[in-house]
């Protein structure tokens, strides 16, 4: 008996395992001061939408729906110490596949915005460039070509 409830144990265990991990989302984070600022520049300028808001929590998603991201400000009461401390603006990156980059290049840099990596084809297959966002996280914006021979 005792090897009957083991063995059904460990199958709902597992079978718990793989249907949670079959749902799973990603949400990336940030952490910092400049919510007005990001809101803008990522509905604005990259046509973002907004998920939902608050004083303290921005949370956007790319123009289909498929992604999001939010931004969380640093030292809020209603965080714990882990959720606190402020993005230092270095080591985080973003990227954004979109259908043609040509097309989103000429609109963004239409609209003045700084290109940090101008347009350019990878032999591994990338056709992209890249920006900044507010917050100084890098964003490489791409569509994936057919790799050099």
């Amino acid at each position: 008996m005792k090897t009957l409830i083991l063995i059904m144990f460990v199958l709902t265990v597992g079978w718990t395992n793989a249907q949670t991990t079959k749902n799973m989302k990603l949400n990336a984070g940030i952490i910092t001061e400049k919510l007005q600022e990001t809101k803008k520049f990522y509905t604005e300028i990259l046509d973002f939408g907004i998920t939902f808001e608050n004083d303290f929590y921005l949370l956007l998603h790319t123009p289909n729906k498929s992604a999001e991201i939010s931004f969380l400000k640093p030292n809020h009461p209603s965080q714990k110490p882990i959720f606190q401390s402020a993005f230092k603006g270095e080591g985080v990156y973003l990227t954004i596949e979109v259908e043609k980059v040509d097309e989103v290049y000429k609109h963004l840099k239409e609209y003045g915005v700084h290109i940090e990596i101008e347009i350019r084809n990878e032999p591994w297959g990338d056709r992209h460039f890249a920006i900044k966002d507010p917050n100084g996280i890098g964003i490489d914006i791409v569509t994936f070509t057919k790799p050099e021979e």
